[in-house]
């Protein structure tokens, strides 16, 4: 186990918050609980605390939280908010660049001012329906884990779509339907990880596929070219620069004829050991506990 010369978990109060408010606490609850195990094998002496609502309750002395809530609180800066006004420091990214990330017409809207590839997309609202030719992508733009997302190849299966994505907020994201090789990059700091490839049996990666076990099948590294690997890597790395983001995140890309596009950014991807993020960062050298430390270590330097 190599340990950041900047961050020695030996001895050190981490707080690990997991579970959460919103749909994707299940997960939480796994990245948690594989997360505070790496930490305590590093020396660290780990709470874990069990996040029901946005009341969240960190012990005295905790010197970094370890957020693990994704989606809804952990991941949309409210989270963030809480523990900067409390002094606390805690992984990931700021509140500002959470919020930015997590909602996907914030996101989309950066990629294509930083000129970062990005299928075209509209917004619509309740009563309004889609201008882009079919075959397209249904958003709810404020939700993550794929919950809330519709590919649409005929016009019956818009009025379901949307209002399913109405019922998570006021606005919808539709985007064209970019065809194309599913893939997704880690970034840790400056350090670009290598490419996972994602191949749903059936379908495509929804929170169903991701979430059961043997549904899809993971390559890393991806084969891909020389050329095509560096294009997806750098169109990763602009993506998390057009959002100001500098700890960790796992970009989602699509490798179409044309070349690499951005879906979207996960602020804080899955964590357990067999999540995407640690595959790509074990494909580099990288073992779990090591990268936990990593990203402990990223964050206290953020929040200095």
């Amino acid at each position: 186990m190599n340990v950041p010369a900047s961050f020695h978990p030996l001895n050190r109060h981490l707080t690990v918050l997991k579970g959460g408010p919103g749909s994707e606490r299940e997960v939480s609850l796994r990245s948690g609980a594989a997360v505070a195990a790496a930490l305590r094998l590093a020396g660290a002496q780990v709470d874990e605390v069990e996040v029901i609502s946005t009341e969240v309750h960190v012990p005295e002395g905790t010197e970094l939280v370890f957020n693990l809530i994704h989606g809804t609180f952990g991941e949309d800066g409210g989270l963030q908010a809480v523990l900067g006004e409390r002094g606390i420091p805690y992984t990931g990214e700021g509140e500002k660049e959470s919020r930015i990330a997590f909602d996907k017409i914030l996101t989309k809207k950066a990629l294509e001012r930083a000129g970062v590839p990005t299928p075209r997309s509209e917004i619509l609202r309740a009563g309004e329906i889609p201008s882009i030719p079919l075959p397209i992508v249904i958003k709810a733009p404020r939700q993550g884990s794929s919950v809330g997302v519709h590919l649409i190849h005929d016009a019956s299966e818009i009025a379901p779509a949307l209002a399913d994505c109405l019922l998570h907020g006021e606005e919808i994201l539709v985007e064209e339907l970019v065809i194309g090789r599913e893939l997704t990059v880690g970034i840790l700091g400056d350090q670009v990880l290598p490419v996972v490839e994602i191949k749903p049996n059936e379908g495509f990666y929804d929170y169903t596929n991701k979430y059961t076990k043997g549904a899809t099948e993971y390559i890393v590294p991806a084969p891909l070219t020389p050329a095509e690997t560096e294009a997806v890597q750098a169109v990763s790395l602009a993506a998390v620069r057009a959002l100001g983001l500098r700890v960790y995140s796992r970009v989602d890309v699509l490798l179409a004829p044309a070349g690499p596009t951005v879906l979207e950014v996960n602020t804080i991807p899955g964590m357990t050991e067999t999540s995407l993020l640690p595959k790509a960062a074990a494909a580099s050298g990288l073992d779990f506990v090591t990268l936990c430390c990593r990203i402990a270590a990223l964050s206290l330097s953020a929040r200095a």
